[in-house]
């Protein structure tokens, strides 16, 4: 059933050719667009704003390259206008997004924050995502590592764990295994591509 005519773009499945690159990849791998009543993009990263979806692959590259080239234009076959910083206002969407749903996993007890409590869980084989802040100590963060065939996430700040944890910083923490913790994942995979900086994103799992 359509909800507000955004599931309509995904009746036909899962896949959506990025309008910049030409690649056609998984939504969870992109972001989405519509046009607003006033022929200007909005990005819509819950994927529930009514319209036709415009798709673009969640990289800062591909997105710079959308809103500069007249590609969101083309894609809409008519005139529209993309709004200053566009680039910048997803990636605080979607930082935003993560970090609430790492509160909701901390608030539903599957996420903890602090080395101690961390090292207990990875030692207790309970936790399936790390996350460590980027500008974090690298030292510090050396001595814990990836849960075996789990996550790591070392692309938020240490303001933003904070948030989500209730904290002014918070440089490490994990999630356990479960719903809230797969989807905290495929957004943090979203933010991924559009951090200018490395932040930690070179780590090795496992």
């Amino acid at each position: 059933m359509s909800r507000g005519g955004a599931d309509k773009d995904r009746e036909n499945g899962p896949e959506r050719k990025c309008i910049a690159t030409g690649e056609v990849g998984s939504t969870e791998t992109m972001i989405r667009f519509v046009v607003g009543p006033d022929n200007q993009i909005v990005p819509d990263v819950l994927g529930k704003l009514p319209g036709r979806g415009i798709w673009v692959s969640s990289t800062r590259e591909a997105l710079d390259k959308a809103a500069t080239k007249g590609l969101f234009s083309r894609a809409a076959k008519t005139k529209v206008t993309v709004p200053e910083g566009l680039t910048e206002t997803v990636e605080q969407q979607i930082s935003r997004r993560v970090v609430d749903l790492i509160s909701l996993a901390r608030k539903g007890g599957l996420a903890v924050a602090g080395y101690e409590k961390v090292k207990d869980l990875l030692i207790k084989e309970d936790a399936y995502v790390l996350l460590q802040a980027c500008d974090g100590s690298t030292r510090g963060k050396s001595k814990l590592s990836t849960p075996h065939r789990g996550k790591y996430i070392g692309w938020l700040t240490a303001d933003e764990l904070g948030a989500a944890f209730g904290r002014e910083t918070v440089i490490h923490s994990a999630l356990g295994y479960g719903g809230l913790s797969n989807r905290v994942v495929e957004e943090a995979t979203r933010l991924k591509g559009l951090r200018a900086q490395d932040g930690g994103m070179g780590r090795r799992e496992g």
